[in-house]
């Protein structure tokens, strides 16, 4: 079984465990002790968010088994039995043994040795030509489309049936599979008739168990048919044992078979050069212009000269009652002489002009040479008609385009073993492309060759029967005409090899998938008037099943049956239009498959191949259509019924199955019925992309206070799927009716100003909070909701009039979590660049701290996409802590990423433990002060008493000042408060209701400011810094430095008292903006996980706080939290 990659998330049946809040309690603030206080500020979100280091080894190593990813396959194997048994490692195949052997295996298979030279003879030179280019053409855009498909994820055992599936569904796949099983299957079945008819015809022809001799027309042409059925059958025994014995058994002899190959290849060229300089002696004998069977007779001549004088030949006895000169002879034979034409008069020879064009017959047609005299009578009855090469099928161009359609087909036998490769994203495009690019270049030189050697009557003479019974491709060779023969004989029976190897695999895919709910099948397949009957009377999931090692035993079985049914039509001809009509259709599908992805731009579609484009896709599926069509317009339409009814079955009896298709996609453009479907369930993985809920604010003038949040929508959707523009109102819906009317006005201007497509929102509430909250609950309608938040960070924050702003969006924050929507907020928004700007250079940074789902991992992905971004590099940063091994992690993460499908510079940056610094304590304090003066700011005199009496008994007993009436704001809220006592009261009031007018001051990390009214017990130090002429801020004496503050600020009863959890959030937020300000500071743009909000409500102010100083220093900032569930995969 292969390693599950995918990350699982609590589920949504427990909230406790899908909300990643911060839980300030005493039970977790003793758990989080076990964390590296230099990740501090995420410590309490790991259960839900773990760290990216903890991750990174179990997100790059996972197996490629046959039996594919476990949890990704979902395989339903969990008998007892099977569990226990330790997986036996599949062989780790490479490209050259893995796919290009495979598909070269196929390529070269029947048809080149046994039809290619009659194609070139009855189409001719130009239509054979013609057609070839098609059907090359036509495989090699289906391989660019399968090599962008391939490279788009990691491909488990299944090949092409797998791609087809994922990316189209389960309908499609299902229906498209089964169809490409079954053309697989009698693939097998074609490449074992070749294999026979070799055998039978041109290498042992006595070894017919069925004689031939003396038979003639329909019984001769039966007892070749019983021939086949029987060798056949004995053949297809053997290779289903090899292939049972083992998958790597195939592998070694395909060694074999392909020197075979090669050799036989090699001999047709050296055959074709030695026709230059010495054409072979091939003679062709003629009776008129009709070509002779040249196998009962020895001398081509109706008398031959001797010492005795004059006597007859074995052919005067052939049409003749006797051998004497007197006889009766065939009327023809008497008016017409006997010629000897040279068979192959070379490639100088000029014959390339009589075969530019075709010569299309008749069953039962005499093959006769044009260019010759004939005195016959049109009115007499043909005779000894068993004496000429006759036709022995009706020929037409799309007859030819169909049985020569298959010799291109075995282009998937490297996909279809994908279970099987060692790196099947990297051998399929490379191992594929070259085995196409070599067999293409062969096929057309072939035709050329042939055209320009071969005379035209040897051609059209299919089985040879004019050039004593020899194979025609065989007469051009050299040195020998068995050259040919053994070969070819070898490569029909390696492709029948790879046929058996990879069908098996196929079906076993389907079986595993578990997409046919009930599979007791009855196939009743037509072919050609016989029906054959195919009951299938287990459950598919049997064939699922295999050995220890994933050999799809049952699989197998079965496959042998069908191909058995196939060796029983015993005619290459009858089945070699079938197989094109179901490979046709699934390389339909695989181009529509492509070019579907391309157009819909899904977020998961990230091929490594990059040759690749839409419209060659179209081109390709175009052709696929048309040449269905051209083989057979009834047997297209039969082959799409059968398509068509197996997709309805699957969609009707449910197939419980979600892969993430891109059909899904364009259900968000569709009507009631998409909507519908889209209520079935969340998009798959694949399909996750950011359906973007965008709020703003808008001014008085109800104009848009931040429009670059609409050009960064436009540049992270790029136009694609569901963008909702919404912002709130204050008051009442009736009163503010006209305010919303133009504030909606001015989202549709902006949104047309932006190129932003989608819909605007806006909501009319009594508060903000409200209807900032209603927007978020009631946007969208059925499936076509928003998935992730857009919002800007609140900017002025920190003062004092702008408490609610930043309340309001911690609330938002809450209510996102709880949604489990992901969250993006953009920092200093303003600075980001507009639509029309470029980046010539720079770097995308991302701060991969937690794993929340990968949304770091997807977002520079899709802003890359804009010409905005498009130039800007993508760097990766994530953080080692003491116990981690920082080499493997780079070399875990190159590996995910690696399989992502996304380039990016990766760095691991340690982060050391170290001491918490003074800085780090006054920085809290400071903060803890702010936050104290804030929360009073806002009392009412009745709750600033109940506050007072509140701090005044949870500082009972605490430590005595030295100068009590210097006791100012500083009282802090700590983990274990201690008493005051109660005659503290009257100084405290004063102090508190004195702070109502104390102003807040920004805090930053160079000058760490206080409340004017904020001194340190026992030390008379002032902290509060006046503005300078200019502007700045005048800094204290040794504040230039944290030593420096350090020396100043010796407080250790303060810091004592100070809340440890915030002391250790406050170090992980500074040490982790040193860092990022010491690797990203030109970055243009910086990605960071966003930490989650405290539960307890109390801490709200510090929590704005350690986000100011993490994000302190940069440019652009957008902070991410994910939606609690996974956004991108590895799997195609």
């Amino acid at each position: 079984e292969g390693v599950c990659v995918f990350l699982c998330l609590p589920g949504d049946s427990n909230p406790k465990e899908s909300s990643p809040f911060i839980n300030s309690s005493d039970a977790a603030a003793e758990k989080s002790q076990q964390y590296d206080k230099n990740m501090a500020l995420f410590e309490e979100e790991m259960d839900t968010s773990p760290m990216v280091s903890s991750l990174l080894s179990s997100l790059a190593n996972y197996s490629n088994l046959p039996q594919g990813s476990k949890e990704h396959e979902e395989a339903e194997n969990n008998e007892t039995e099977t569990s226990r048994k330790k997986p036996v490692k599949a062989p780790q195949l490479g490209t050259l043994m893995g796919v290009y052997l495979p598909c070269i295996q196929n390529i070269f298979g029947v048809i080149l040795f046994l039809r290619m030279t009659w194609l070139v003879g009855i189409g001719g030179v130009i239509g054979t030509f013609t057609i070839v280019f098609m059907c090359c053409a036509t495989t090699m855009l289906t391989a660019i489309s399968m090599s962008a498909i391939a490279t788009n994820g990691v491909v488990p055992a299944g090949g092409s049936y797998y791609m087809i599936s994922r990316s189209l569904g389960p309908e499609f796949g299902g229906a498209v599979g089964i169809c490409f099983y079954l053309g697989t299957t009698f693939a097998g079945a074609m490449y074992i008739l070749g294999a026979i008819e070799l055998l039978l015809i041109y290498i042992v022809p006595k070894a017919a168990i069925f004689p031939l001799e003396g038979l003639e027309g329909p019984e001769a042409e039966a007892a070749l048919l019983n021939n086949m059925r029987v060798y056949g059958t004995i053949l297809l025994t053997s290779m289903a044992t090899v292939v049972f014995v083992g998958v790597k058994y195939v592998n070694k002899l395909a060694l074999v078979f392909l020197a075979c190959v090669i050799l036989s290849i090699l001999a047709v060229y050296a055959g074709v050069i030695k026709t230059a300089i010495e054409p072979p002696d091939f003679p062709v004998c003629l009776l008129g212009n009709r070509t002779l069977v040249w196998k009962t007779f020895d001398v081509c001549a109706k008398t031959i000269e001797t010492d005795n004088g004059t006597v007859t030949t074995q052919l005067w006895r052939m049409f003749c009652d006797s051998p004497f000169l007197n006889a009766t002879c065939d009327k023809y034979f008497t008016a017409n002489n006997v010629t000897q034409a040279q068979g192959i008069p070379g490639i100088t020879s000029g014959i390339l002009a009589e075969n530019l064009f075709g010569n299309y017959y008749e069953k039962g047609d005499l093959i006769a040479r044009k260019d010759v005299d004939s005195v016959e009578d049109q009115d007499d009855p043909l005779t000894n008609a068993n004496r000429y090469v006759l036709a022995d099928i009706t020929s037409f161009f799309t007859l030819l385009v169909g049985i020569y359609f298959p010799s291109v087909t075995g282009i998937m036998a490297g996909s279809n073993r994908s279970g099987d490769l060692r790196d099947a994203q990297k051998s399929i495009p490379v191992g594929t492309i070259a085995a196409i690019t070599t067999t293409s270049t062969v096929y057309m030189s072939s035709v050329i060759l042939f055209g320009a050697c071969i005379e035209g009557v040897v051609l059209r003479d299919k089985f040879g029967e004019g050039v004593h019974g020899n194979l025609v491709i065989g007469t051009l060779a050299w040195p020998s005409p068995w050259v040919i023969v053994i070969g070819s004989f070898f490569s029909t029976c390696g492709a029948g090899l790879q046929s058996l190897t990879g069908a098996p695999r196929l079906l076993q895919a389907i079986a595993k998938d578990g997409i046919v709910p009930a599979l007791r099948v009855s196939l009743s397949v037509y072919l050609f008037g016989n029906i054959v009957n195919l009951f299938l009377m287990w459950s598919l999931q049997i064939f699922g099943h295999g050995k220890a090692n994933g050999e799809p035993t049952w699989s197998l079985l079965l496959t042998a049956c069908i191909c058995e049914s196939g060796i029983l039509i015993a005619s290459l001809d009858s089945v070699a239009p079938i197989l094109s009509m179901f490979f046709l259709m699934c390389y339909m599908f695989v181009n529509l498959a492509c070019a579907l992805q391309t157009l819909l731009r899904t977020p998961n579609w990230r091929p490594r191949f990059k040759f690749y484009h839409w419209a060659l896709s179209f081109l390709g599926m175009s052709l696929c259509l048309t040449l269905m069509f051209l083989c057979s317009w009834y047997y297209a339409i039969i082959a799409m019924a059968i398509a068509g009814s197996i997709y309805k079955y699957i969609e009707f009896a449910g197939a419980e199955k979600e892969w993430g298709d891109g059909i899904r996609g364009l259900s968000l453009s569709a009507a009631r019925y998409a909507l519908m479907r889209l209520e079935e369930g969340p998009p798959h993985t694949k399909n996750w992309r950011p359906q973007l809920l965008v709020l703003v604010s808008t001014d008085a003038e109800q104009n848009v206070e931040q429009p670059r949040l609409l050009s960064l929508t436009n540049q992270l959707k790029a136009g694609k799927g569901l963008t909702i523009v919404g912002t709130a109102l204050e008051g009442t819906y009736l009163e503010n009716y006209d305010q919303a009317q133009r504030a909606e006005q001015a989202l549709h201007k902006l949104m047309e100003t932006e190129k932003v497509k989608g819909f605007c929102q806006v909501t009319v509430s009594s508060n903000l909070r409200d209807a900032t909250s209603h927007l978020l609950q009631a946007s969208g309608l059925g499936g076509l909701k928003h998935n992730a938040v857009l919002v800007s960070w609140p900017r002025n924050w920190k003062q004092g009039d702008e408490h609610q702003t930043w309340r309001n969006f911690i609330e938002l924050v809450r209510e996102t979590t709880a949604a489990h929507l992901a969250l993006l907020v953009p920092k200093n928004i303003s600075a980001f660049p507009s639509n029309g700007e470029r980046f010539t250079e720079g770097h995308i940074d991302v701060w991969w701290i937690v794993h929340d789902g990968g949304m770091l991992m997807l977002l520079p992905f899709l802003l890359r996409q804009h010409k905005v971004w498009r130039k800007c590099k993508m760097r990766i940063f994530t953080v080692a802590q003491m116990d981690d091994n920082s080499i493997q992690m780079k070399k875990d993460l190159t590996t995910f990423l690696y399989h992502l499908r996304i380039d990016a510079m990766i760095e691991v940056v340690e982060m050391h433990d170290s001491d918490i610094s003074a800085y780090t304590y006054e920085k809290t304090l400071v903060m803890e002060q702010r936050s104290q003066m804030l929360k009073q700011i806002n009392l009412t005199k009745n709750e600033r008493e109940r506050e007072i009496q509140s701090i005044t008994d949870s500082s009972r007993g605490s430590i005595r000042r030295k100068n009590p009436a210097a006791v100012t704001t500083q009282l802090s809220v700590t983990e274990d408060p201690p008493a005051a006592s109660k005659e503290e009261k009257p100084e405290e009031e004063v102090q508190l209701i004195h702070d109502n007018t104390t102003p807040a001051s920004p805090v930053t990390p160079a000058t760490p400011l206080t409340p004017e009214a904020a001194q340190s017990p026992g030390e008379q130090v002032q902290m509060t810094w006046t503005e300078k002429c200019d502007g700045e801020p005048a800094k204290p004496p040794g504040a230039a430095t944290p030593e420096g503050i350090k020396d100043i600020f010796n407080m250790k009863p303060e810091w004592e008292n100070l809340n440890q959890s915030n002391v250790r959030r406050m170090h992980t937020a500074l040490r982790l903006n040193e860092v990022i300000i010491k690797k990203s500071s030109e970055a243009k743009l910086v990605l960071l996980n966003m930490p989650g909000p405290p539960k307890n409500r109390t801490g709200d102010e510090n929590y704005m706080e350690f986000l100011e100083v993490l994000t302190e220093g940069l440019n652009r900032v957008l902070l991410v939290r994910g939606g609690g569930r996974e956004v991108i995969t590895i799997y195609s």
